[in-house]
């Protein structure tokens, strides 16, 4: 059962930071993503992740949790590098402003069910090859309980290549502790659903 809740937090975690940013102004990718400074034009255009697979691993106080999400241009537009872009329209506040190490960023996003979800958090590293999201947020009025409260959480993200074959632009591989099977969701399908 306590997996189940560990699962439960983690799609709200999963939706709420995929949950609330403009979409990127970017032609679409080339295939080779830009470094983040080149990426970021302007301060209305989120950087872009190199697309492909990237190994992540969500950590908070009483949940490590690993994952793989499979990139493409259009995923990745929908979701930022801070994975928030499909529900925008859920959003009252969405900012993001870079800083000397990377960029901060701010939502409040009503999210159905799941609750209004307040974030603000940092971003560093480089977006070809690993990042680090550092994420504070509170949560009111989930369904669920356990995803009531503040949480504290940071998500380390590794590039590692290719999408491999099976798994699409916005696929994500789930593994926890004590699970025997990895579980495997569509981020972008999860946010159609939840409009």
């Amino acid at each position: 059962m306590r997996h189940v809740a560990w699962l439960s937090v983690s799609a709200v975690g999963l939706l709420a930071l995929a949950a609330c940013s403009k979409k990127a102004d970017t032609p679409a990718a080339t295939g080779e993503a830009k470094p983040a400074a080149a990426a970021m034009p302007s301060m209305t255009t989120p950087p872009s992740r190199k697309p492909g697979l990237w190994s992540q691993t969500m950590s908070s106080a009483d949940m490590n949790q690993t994952m793989k999400v499979c990139l493409d241009a259009d995923t990745d537009a929908k979701m930022s590098v801070w994975g928030q872009a499909m529900g925008k329209d859920m959003c009252s506040k969405n900012s993001f402003s870079r800083t000397p190490g990377g960029w901060s960023f701010e939502s409040v996003c009503a999210m159905g069910e799941a609750g209004t979800v307040t974030s603000k958090g940092v971003v560093t590293g480089d977006f070809n090859s690993a990042y680090t999201v550092k994420i504070s947020s509170t949560t009111t009025g989930s369904s669920m309980p356990q995803a009531n409260g503040a949480h504290e959480m940071s998500l380390n993200a590794k590039w590692e290549g290719a999408c491999p074959a099976g798994m699409k632009g916005g696929d994500v591989r789930i593994s926890m502790p004590g699970m025997d099977k990895t579980m495997t969701i569509n981020l972008e399908q999860m946010g159609a659903a939840k409009k």
